[in-house]
């Protein structure tokens, strides 16, 4: 089984982000954000990943969202906002991906994420679902999300501010 931390806020994790933005894919770069939470190493930090011997090999941000803010979810709780989930090119298809996304599910909490292009049967198959589209709340995302037993979508026929 693969085994999911949190990564510390520290030089030594933004080293390891740099091997992902060398990649590529750069609209996924936690490194700016990491950069930009680098305290102590206690610092609450919202980045998990698994390493395969000493490296790095995949990562994701996970945010507890304020029910107060919660506008996907019924009933109004809070949720857990999944961001940046990748896998290095080497190590994908190997279960790394779908480690994280079952760590996340673990907290029992429904999830929202927005989906790269072309991972769409990555999140179907990790039961992750499109929500009606709404202009005022996603503003030109597509979220999809995940619901644990007990939630469901929440249905706002007029968005109140």
């Amino acid at each position: 089984m693969l085994k999911v931390e949190k990564l510390l806020i520290n030089y030594k994790t933004l080293e390891e982000f740099k091997k992902f933005k060398e990649y590529g894919l750069q609209e996924l770069s936690m490194h700016e954000d990491l950069q930009e939470n680098i305290i102590e190493n206690d610092s609450e930090s919202p980045f998990y990943g698994i390493y395969f011997g000493d490296k790095l090999v995949a990562r994701m941000s996970l945010y507890r969202v304020d029910k107060k803010q919660d506008r996907y979810f019924d009933p109004q709780q809070d949720y857990l906002e999944l961001w940046k989930l990748e896998v290095l090119p080497n190590y994908q298809r190997k279960g790394y991906g779908q480690a994280l996304v079952e760590f996340a599910k673990s907290f029992a909490l429904p999830i929202k994420t927005n989906p790269r292009i072309k991972s769409a049967d990555f999140w179907s198959k990790m039961g992750f679902e499109n929500v009606k589209y709404d202009v005022e709340r996603d503003k030109g995302e597509n979220p999809l999300v995940w619901y644990p037993n007990g939630v469901t979508e929440q249905h706002n026929e007029t968005a109140s501010a």
